[in-house]
């Protein structure tokens, strides 16, 4: 019971964070995308309703009479920390639908990024797909590809909160199911720290750079991280700009209300590469996979791990290494501009339905029920924090999805995530900065002024 009323908090304190980044609006993609007057948004926002009513009026909603095929696409990989739930609840709705044929294909996060949007523009789309929200989901919605799911919404709604669809809210109007939620977190091996002296996490930024000397000290690596995944290096640079700039300047940046050319982003790269420069990171990292990086994490190899709070559910499934892993937030750097509780994340996967579905109808009711059902396992798998109103028994939790929804419940701003929160065009760019920064080519100025100069 002491669970469930935590999780009924920490969905009221949800409702109430900062989810902006995403308007309610169909000018917010526009705003952050590029060649996006808000006319031309508005104008695909009613061509993808248009589109969408299409799509409804030649298929109906769906039933257990009528077989149809439905394709989907995710990213859920036999790697994926949610991999499991989504098993799971194709399975519950192949029992529930016997006449619903589910064909589904998993790929790679980076490499599907680059597949949907190719499908999106060749109008080959998949019925049902992953997406991410924000101004990934509203290019898609801009160009009238998305159907609207008002209709089927309406018949979830008592167990879906308005407050998690505003992400993927464009116009007034809803075009995506969202999953589980999610923020960075940074995951500490305890044995580890406890070698340098540290029975906790750091608290503070002092303590924490005295942490990772005392790591050195004794031949641990402090950090690694992805190179070859460049959206975990967002990972920590957007946490350290945060806990320097403040939320509400990064999250004015990423909505594109505030220049790039600021002196605390700067900074902040600056402070990100002398981590990197004196010896806190793996230097094998730059050509490694989140894969590998995770499991070096895992083995011992590294005292610090700073990554999506998804990976609970791996973490709290090896028994041997549970109990050495603690999860906390990144500690402020500047305490006049940031402060404990601002956090990158928030509700971001999402679940979509193709407007030129030849079943939209049916495939829009599929996916509310089977989202609904992703992200209650997801959720008792430990993958993130429902977006759903959770339901049955969760006692069995693993402590460390607890732990997160405990510094959730605390936190008053979340900024989401970068390559997420602008529109496509902008977040590449925006990437490939970041991945300049990690191989140090160049420095704070190099990139505030880069990004000032190509995203206007």
């Amino acid at each position: 019971m002491e669970k469930k009323r935590l999780v009924s908090m920490l969905l009221a304190g949800v409702m109430t964070l900062s989810l902006v980044g995403c308007g309610d609006t169909a000018s917010a993609p526009a705003e952050s995308g590029d060649n996006g007057a808000a006319a031309a948004t508005e104008a695909g926002a009613d061509a993808g309703a248009d589109a969408g009513a299409e799509a409804s009026a030649a298929g109906a909603g769906l039933d257990d009479s009528t077989p149809i095929t439905l394709n989907m696409w995710c990213i859920a990989t036999e790697s994926d920390s949610n991999r499991k739930s989504y098993e799971t609840a194709i399975k519950e709705m192949e029992t529930n639908h016997p006449n619903v044929t589910l064909n589904w294909e998993a790929f790679e996060n980076e490499s599907y990024k680059t597949k949907i949007k190719a499908a999106v523009s060749a109008n080959e789309m998949p019925d049902i797909f992953f997406t991410w929200s924000c101004a990934f989901l509203g290019d898609f919605v801009s160009a009238g590809k998305v159907q609207c799911l008002d209709e089927a919404y309406e018949k979830y709604k008592n167990e879906l909160p308005e407050a998690m669809l505003k992400n993927t809210t464009f116009d007034g109007k809803h075009y995506g199911v969202p999953l589980t939620m999610n923020i960075v977190g940074l995951f500490a091996n305890m044995d580890i720290l406890k070698e340098a002296g540290y029975d906790e996490i750091p608290g503070t930024y002092e303590d924490f750079i005295k942490c990772c000397d005392a790591l050195k000290a004794k031949g641990k690596i402090p950090f690694g991280c992805a190179g070859k995944e460049t959206w975990c290096v967002t990972e920590y640079l957007e946490s350290i700009i945060e806990k320097s700039a403040g939320a509400e300047t990064l999250d004015a940046i990423f909505a594109g209300n505030e220049s790039w050319n600021n002196q605390d982003v700067a900074d902040s790269v600056d402070t990100f590469q002398k981590l990197i420069k004196d010896g806190y990171f793996d230097p094998s990292g730059i050509g490694l996979s989140n894969d590998e990086v995770k499991a070096n994490f895992m083995a011992g190899k590294y005292a610090f791990y700073m990554n999506g709070t998804w990976n609970c559910a791996d973490f709290a499934a090896n028994a041997e290494f549970l109990p050495k892993v603690k999860v906390g937030e990144f500690p402020v750097i500047n305490a006049d501009k940031s402060k404990l509780g601002q956090l990158i994340g928030g509700p971001s996967d999402t679940l979509a339905v193709a407007a030129s579905s030849p079943n939209a109808a049916a495939a829009a009711d599929y996916t509310f029920e089977l989202g609904k059902l992703i992200c209650h396992y997801g959720y008792l798998d430990g993958c993130g924090l429902p977006a759903w109103t959770p339901y049955g028994d969760t006692s069995a939790v693993n402590p460390l999805t607890q732990a997160v929804a405990e510094i959730v419940q605390k936190s008053d701003y979340m900024v989401l995530f970068g390559d997420t929160a602008m529109a496509a065009d902008k977040a590449q760019t925006y990437l490939s900065y970041v991945d300049q920064v990690y191989g140090c080519q160049i420095d704070g100025k190099g990139f505030i002024e880069g990004l000032a100069k190509d995203i206007k």
